[in-house]
Order: C-alpha cells, then sequence, then structure tokens
C-alpha cells in the first residue's frame, strides 16, 4: 500500500518545481515516525509511516564502486533500523559493468528499475577498460543517459570543510577554514546534450570535432529557481556564472536568471564570467555562499571546489528531478587504479545516501545518523589514505564500514 501511495504521489507532483530545503548541511526537526503523516520533498510527496518501507535502485557502477556501495548500504540500513524505517534494495548494472554484461552503458532494464524506484544510489562509472570503445558507446554514456532518462536536471554540489580536515586541504587552513559553498548545475542541457554533434571537414578538407552549446528559457528558469531557493535557505547569496561577453548563450543566461531574481527580493544576486570564478574560488571560496551554472561550467567549477576540501572522497552530490526520483552519488570518480584493494574512501558514498534520506525521501533523522557516522570516523582520528594526515589512523574502506556500522548500532 505504502508503494502504491508513493507512486500515485509521484504522478500527482510531476509538475511540481523544487523547492526548498536545499542547503546540504542543514539539520531538520523531524515529525516522530509514530504515525503516518506526508511529507513534501523537493521533487514529489512521499508518504512517511512508521515501518515505511523504500525502494532502492542501486547502481554499483564500476571500479570501486562496489566496495564503497557495500558500505553505504549496511550504514543506510542499520540507520534506518533506529528510525523504524527499512529500504528494499535492488541493484542493476550501468556503466562498463553493464557494457560488459549487456553490450550497452544504460540497460533498458536499468533505465527502468530507476524509474520505478523511490530514489537512486549510485557509485561511480568509467575506467581505462572501456576507454578504447567509440565516444557513443563508453560507460560515461550510460550516465548522460540516465540523468537525461530521469529528467534529473538539478545537480546539487557542496563543497564544505569539515574542521577535522582542515589541514587536508593543498590550500591554507585559513582560506579554507569555513568554507560552506553550494553549486547549483543545470544536468540535462548545454553543451553535453546539444545538436547537432559530431565530426565533419572544413572547406580545406580537415577533420572537424563540434557540439552545440544551446539552452532555452525554460531550461535557464527552472535551474535558476532551484538555485534561489537553494540560496534563501542559506546566506542568501546568489552568483551566476556565465560567459556572457563571449557566448550568445551565456547571455540569454544571464538575461533570464536576473528576471528571474526579481521574483526573489530576500537574495543578493551577483554575475560572474567562469574564468574569473575559477580563479576566485582558489584565491577567496569564503566569498561564495551559493553558485549558479550551466552544465558544462559547472562540471569544472564544482571539481575545483571540491578540492578545497581536500580530497574528493569526501563530497556527495545530488542530482534532482522535478518528476520522478533523483540520482545520489558520490563526486569522485571510479578509481580503477586501486580497485579491489580495500583502500578506497567510502565516506561521500555514505554521505550521498545521507543525501538520498534526506533529500530524496524526506528522511532527515536517518540523515542526521549517517552524518554523524561519517563525523565519528574523523573524530576517532581514523582516515583513508587520500585524507591521511600525520598523528591520524590509517584504514581501508572495509575497515571504515565497521567503525560506521559500529557507531550507528550503538546509537
Amino acid at each position: 500500500p505504502h508503494q502504491q501511495t508513493r507512486i500515485a504521489c509521484h504522478r500527482a507532483a510531476a509538475k511540481m518545481a523544487l523547492q526548498g530545503t536545499l542547503n546540504a548541511r542543514s539539520t531538520f526537526a523531524a515529525a516522530p515516525l509514530s504515525r503516518c503523516h506526508a511529507r513534501r520533498c523537493s521533487t514529489r510527496t512521499i508518504a512517511v509511516c512508521a515501518g515505511s518501507s523504500y525502494k532502492i535502485a542501486v547502481l554499483p557502477g564500476d571500479g570501486i564502486g562496489p566496495e564503497i556501495t557495500k558500505v553505504a548500504l549496511k550504514a543506510m540500513e542499520a540507520a534506518g533500523k533506529k528510525e523504524g524505517v527499512s529500504f528494499t534494495f535492488e541493484e542493476a548494472p550501468v556503466g562498463g559493468a553493464a557494457i560488459d554484461a549487456t553490450g550497452v552503458p544504460l540497460p533498458d532494464e536499468t533505465l527502468a528499475l530507476c524509474k520505478s524506484s523511490d530514489a537512486v544510489l549510485l557509485a561511480a562509472i568509467g575506467g581505462y577498460k572501456w576507454d578504447t570503445l567509440p565516444a557513443e558507446q563508453r560507460p560515461e554514456r550510460g550516465l548522460l543517459a540516465l540523468r537525461s532518462g530521469l529528467n534529473a536536471f538539478a545537480n546539487l554540489r557542496p563543497a564544505y570543510v569539515l574542521p577535522q580536515l582542515a589541514a587536508a586541504s593543498t590550500l591554507k587552513p585559513e582560506v579554507v577554514s569555513g568554507v560552506d559553498i553550494m553549486i547549483v548545475r543545470e544536468l540535462v542541457g548545454g553543451i553535453y546534450f546539444g545538436q547537432p554533434r559530431g565530426f565533419g571537414k572544413d572547406e580545406h578538407g580537415n577533420r572537424t570535432g563540434f557540439n552545440t552549446m544551446v539552452y532555452s528559457e525554460p531550461e535557464v528558469e527552472r535551474i535558476a529557481r532551484v538555485a534561489f531557493e537553494s540560496a534563501q535557505k542559506r546566506g542568501g547569496r546568489l552568483c551566476s556564472v556565465d560567459k556572457s561577453n563571449v557566448l550568445e548563450v551565456s547571455q540569454l543566461w544571464r538575461e533570464v536568471v536576473t528576471r528571474i531574481g526579481k521574483e526573489y527580493p530576500d537574495v543578493e544576486l551577483s554575475h560572474m564570467y567562469v574564468d574569473n570564478a575559477a580563479m576566485q574560488i582558489i584565491r577567496n571560496p569564503k566569498s561564495f555562499d551559493t553558485i549558479v551554472t550551466g552544465n558544462i561550467f559547472g562540471d569544472i567549477l564544482s571539481d575545483a571546489a571540491s578540492m578545497l576540501t581536500g580530497s574528493l572522497g569526501m563530497l556527495p552530490s545530488a542530482s534532482m528531478s522535478s518528476d520522478g526520483p533523483g540520482v545520489f552519488e558520490p563526486v569522485h570518480g571510479s578509481a580503477p587504479d586501486i580497485a579491489g584493494q580495500d583502500v578506497a574512501n567510502p565516506m561521500a558514498m555514505v554521505l550521498s545516501a545521507a543525501m538520498l534520506c534526506r533529500y530524496g525521501l524526506k528522511l532527515p533523522q536517518v540523515a542526521d545518523r549517517l552524518e554523524a557516522s561519517v563525523t565519528h570516523v574523523l573524530d576517532q582520528g581514523y582516515r583513508t589514505g587520500d585524507i591521511m594526515s600525520d598523528g591520524a589512523k590509517q584504514i581501508g574502506c572495509s575497515a571504515v564500514g565497521d567503525v560506521i556500522e559500529e557507531y550507528l548500532h550503538g546509537l
């Protein structure tokens, strides 16, 4: 019955805009799960009841994906049990694993599973093994198709520096301490999806490659509203990043964002060229609160911002849809060079599971427990190799999982 209720709610809320609760570090006072009640999530309404069970599509993917997924699923089960919530996990191949199994990076069955689930937990995609395949057959095409197929247009990528890891950054502690940035990236438009694209020849017979960077007004409007609503929940400042001094598509972007900004008088809007933004993220990262930008600029800037924290291994992300389940995944890649060695950092995967619970399922109490478990690992002085520092104790992926699980069971 609960599953039927959720599916009906998905359909009823299909045209709702993403709203509120977009601060990746905020905590919520949740109503006790002693009775059934409705919660409105960013994309749809979900019935939350004591003893509720949620269907999660699990896509371990490639490289270190399977090993960090194991840690995250055990953590979700333990945290959920404490709150009277259970999860049904259904795994499916994507990326290189799907190519090996089915010949395509995103099988129809995988996409169908994701669409029928309450949320999607994705680990990592790609690896050297598939680098020689034609571009349209590579693992990364599966990720793009998944985002497009779920209409997951809004990518939320927080970059915040935990006090325990300020020394792990390659920048000075006084530069990164206190950094808390939310990058809102448009995810299903721009140059990664624009047509025409391909290869050709110029008038001299030389081979050429070309892509099209295009945005429509509605595409910019919807991502702008997500960003303004995020800024409202944070520091009240939004910086829109473009390249409007050169690109017509950015000129349209700036015009639309400025217009939408008039609907949010409580948010201070500024504009910045992408090259300057890249410099300022390194030079003065604390000057940013919320950033909104297009697909390719967001791809680059969010990776740059992630290194303020010292490691990609600590950062989660959420890709939200207006009419279906969101995709939650760590920022880091598949790291095929360390796959299977039990040295990967699973903490970003656990934090992605926390974002899934907070934003995808509206289970803030479960999310709080998952986030607290990661903080516990750091407070105990445990580190994986990517964030190792003097005086810390280096442990591997499964050992981190053991510490997390022990903490969650003991709460």
